[in-house]
């Protein structure tokens, strides 16, 4: 992937369209700007490693540390697989209205999932499932970026993300 190997301040519509093998205009047309390109790659991205994520949530493990390790592991996988060009993609958007927009609705739906998959091991009420949900999110998608920059082990990520989880959870 070009983001990868020469990151993204070389990523041109013309530089795409001699990639891809069509000609710039056909890369115009289809994108309609750079940031254009990048908000399809980010969405490319997301969609791709959110899949793991969502399959692997899916699941209905009997406790709720497995539930959490299970989430864990895959949030922090889908991180990792992508060797930093979902953040670096995400960081060439900062300020762009559509990109902002497009990233709050996609945290809003792993809140969501985060709630579906999680309260069934809790008897808290939904609005206090919901609101832990948007912590956990948050608290995984700061430990993702520790771990892309390298202060962290995508095992270390992992567990201390399943720790969050079981204890957010923890009935009070």
């Amino acid at each position: 992937m070009m983001v990868r190997e020469e990151g993204t301040s070389s990523l041109t519509l013309a530089r795409v369209a001699e990639r891809a093998g069509v000609t710039k205009p056909v890369a115009y047309d289809h994108f309609g700007s750079t940031d254009g390109l990048l908000v399809a790659l980010y969405k490319a991205i997301d969609q791709d490693q959110s899949r793991a994520l969502f399959d692997a949530m899916a699941a209905e493990p009997h406790d709720l540390a497995s539930a959490a390790r299970r989430i864990s592991d895959a949030y922090m996988h889908c991180y990792a697989d992508t060797s930093g060009e979902w953040q670096a993609v995400a960081g060439a958007l900062r300020g762009n209205p559509e990109i902002d927009s497009t990233h709050r609705e996609l945290l809003s739906g792993y809140v969501d999932r985060f709630g579906t998959a999680l309260g069934r091991y809790s008897e808290l009420p939904a609005p206090v499932v919901r609101v832990r949900c948007v912590g956990l999110v948050g608290a995984a998608e700061a430990l993702s970026s520790d771990m892309v920059r390298g202060g962290l082990l995508e095992a270390e990520a992992s567990a201390a993300l399943a720790d969050l989880i079981v204890a957010a959870f923890r009935q009070r």
